[in-house]
C-alpha cells in the first residue's frame, strides 16, 4: 500500500534525536486506508500536531516528506502536520494502531484516527472527496448510526465552547443530509448552545 510505502520510507531516512518514538497520529482519509479496506487518490497524509510533533521535530518532518519534497515526489503523497485545535473532534479523539506498520518502524509509532472521528471530522468541510469518503465508510459498514450521533455530539459539545460554535449550524446540516442520503433515517435533534 503507498501510505504504508510512504510511512516506511520516513522512518528509514529519519534522524533519530534522542527521543524514543515518537508517535504519529494520522487522521483524514489517509488514516481511513490505513484501516479499511478502501482507497482513493490522495495527496496529503495529514497527522495532527501533538507535544511529540512540534518545533523542531515537525520541521523536520516536513523537509523530509512535506510538499514538494523528493520523498512526497517519489510517493505522489506528502506530509502535513495541521494544528491540533483544527478538526472538528470530541475533546477525546479515538485512535488505533497500524498492526502492518507496527513492528516495521523504528523511530515512530503510526496511530490513525477511528473510522467514525474521522466521519464525524470530514463533516466540517465536507468537500466532494469527503463526501465520498464517508459514503464508503458507510457503506463498508464502520459507521453505525448511533455511534456516529453520538462521537457528533461529543465533538459539538467541544466546539460549543469558542468561537468556532457559529459553524456549528452548517455541520449539523450536513450530519442530516448523511442521515437522510446515506442511512435513510429521519434527521437527528442536535442541541445547539442557544446563543447559535
Amino acid at each position: 500500500m503507498v501510505i504504508e510505502r510512504f510511512f516506511r520510507e520516513i522512518d528509514a531516512a529519519w534522524q533519530p534525536s534522542g527521543v524514543d518514538r515518537i508517535q504519529l497520529q494520522v487522521i483524514g482519509s489517509a488514516a481511513l486506508m490505513l484501516q479499511a479496506s478502501y482507497a482513493r487518490g490522495t495527496k496529503d497524509s495529514d497527522v495532527i500536531e501533538t507535544d511529540e510533533v512540534t518545533g523542531t521535530t515537525r520541521a523536520r518532518l516536513l523537509d523530509l516528506a512535506g510538499k514538494a519534497t523528493p520523498m512526497a515526489r517519489r510517493h505522489g503523497m506528502y506530509l502535513d502536520v495541521v494544528a491540533r485545535g483544527l478538526p472538528f473532534l470530541p475533546q477525546v479523539p479515538r485512535w488505533h494502531p497500524v498492526p502492518s506498520l507496527g513492528p516495521s518502524l523504528r523511530h515512530f509509532e503510526v496511530l490513525v484516527l477511528d473510522v467514525v472521528d474521522v466521519v464525524v471530522s470530514k463533516l466540517k468541510r465536507y468537500s466532494a472527496n469527503d463526501a465520498t469518503d464517508v459514503a464508503a465508510m458507510v457503506d463498508l459498514g464502520f459507521v453505525p448510526h448511533e455511534r456516529l450521533i453520538d462521537r457528533f455530539e461529543q465533538a459539538v459539545d467541544w466546539f460549543s465552547c469558542d468561537a468556532r460554535a457559529e459553524d456549528l449550524p452548517k455541520y449539523v446540516r450536513r450530519l442530516h443530509q448523511v442521515e437522510r442520503d446515506l442511512f435513510g433515517v429521519a434527521e437527528t435533534a442536535i442541541e445547539l448552545p442557544s446563543w447559535i
